[in-house]
């Protein structure tokens, strides 16, 4: 299925993951030879997630009408936003005067949760206001092959096979025995143990990426750095050594967890680059107001079959847990969990990916 036209709408809560998946999928479309329309309220991520665009696709403005050559042949709606009346009457109007009728997906959030598998694919039929007469239609991500899958490149395998991963330490200062810690989270209540257990250790490497994750690591080290006996000096503290990243292409970020011996990630999209990466990781759920995001959590862990430890390790890095029940990170408890993560993976290697499924189903409902 390829030559279609694609509208693909992305209004951003967090920068990075917002936008970060609807830029792989967009970028997997054009790849494919499809023609998409990114329209966005906020495209400034962009500007280092891919510096260089990619074949096929337009970043746009959040648009209040619709453009003058109608919807594209499939509208995807991201994370629930809710595009103009304007457009969806265009959508309606499409579906009344073309041979092949637009399909109308609303593209929703990553969950282990058992609604994923009954909800996904359902229809939600229009029968009032722009879009009467028009059926949206639910599509989940997910980790079980009864749900969408997840992002997965077709060259990814390749790329991570050829990857030099001891150039990519020596490039950024990692000592060859050095333990390499990748850090990407919001404001984790376990950061400081997380930080007096590194700095405790020998030869470990904590690499910071910027904006949220690098300034919860420098007020930690601001604030705790008496209490948790480590001597700053620069891109050092004690055993300790840290660097702080700038900001870097998506491809470059996938190196980086290919590169590291534990990594911390958080929301959606940098949670599915490290189950690939099949290195330890250890997740930050987005938090919700309402602790929804606490079964998410649980069911997720429970997919994972993560061992108690890494359990423990989940619930104390999102506050569900005391900060000092965050495990030690020995050697065999690594080894562990990076096994979880490696079965993990050859479990979600089996199922087709999102980008596979969606044209799939863009093509049963054209």
């Amino acid at each position: 299925m390829s030559g279609l036209r694609w509208d693909l709408f992305c209004q951003v809560i967090d920068n990075f993951g917002d936008i970060g998946v609807c830029w792989r999928l967009a970028a997997q479309l054009g790849a494919r030879g499809h023609a998409v329309r990114l329209w966005t309220d906020d495209a400034s991520a962009l500007a280092w997630m891919a510096p260089g665009g990619a074949p096929g696709v337009q970043v746009l403005p959040w648009p209040a009408q619709p453009p003058g050559d109608g919807p594209g042949d499939v509208v995807v709606e991201a994370f629930g936003c809710e595009i103009a009346p304007a457009f969806i009457a265009s959508i309606a109007d499409a579906a009344r005067a073309r041979a092949r009728k637009p399909v109308w997906i609303n593209l929703e959030y990553l969950s282990a949760e058992g609604y994923v598998e009954r909800c996904h694919q359902l229809p939600s039929p229009l029968g009032t206001g722009p879009g009467a007469g028009l059926t949206r239609w639910f599509f989940y991500p997910g980790f079980t092959p009864r749900t969408g899958g997840l992002l997965r490149e077709p060259d990814l395998a390749a790329r991570h096979g050829a990857f030099d991963r001891g150039a990519w330490r020596a490039r950024h200062g990692i000592a060859p025995q050095a333990l390499a810690v990748s850090l990407f989270c919001y404001e984790p209540p376990a950061l400081a143990e997380l930080v007096r257990q590194l700095g405790a250790a020998q030869h470990v490497h904590l690499l910071a990426t910027p904006g949220r994750a690098a300034a919860a690591l420098r007020a930690v080290l601001d604030r705790d750095l008496p209490e948790i006996g480590l001597k700053p000096s620069l891109g050092k503290r004690g055993q300790l050594s840290v660097s702080y990243l700038p900001a870097c292409p998506q491809p470059a970020f996938d190196e980086m967890l290919w590169a590291c011996d534990l990594n911390f990630v958080r929301g959606e999209d940098s949670l599915v680059r490290a189950l690939w990466a099949g290195q330890p990781f250890v997740w930050h759920i987005y938090p919700q107001h309402d602790d929804a995001h606490h079964a998410k959590l649980h069911a997720f862990l429970d997919w994972l079959q993560a061992p108690a430890s890494l359990r423990r390790a989940h619930l104390a890095w999102n506050g569900l847990a005391p900060p000092a029940a965050l495990p030690a990170l020995q050697p065999a408890t690594l080894q562990e969990w990076r096994a979880c993560t490696l079965a993990a993976r050859n479990r979600l290697i089996q199922q087709a990916d999102l980008l596979t499924q969606l044209l799939g189903f863009a093509q049963q409902k054209s």
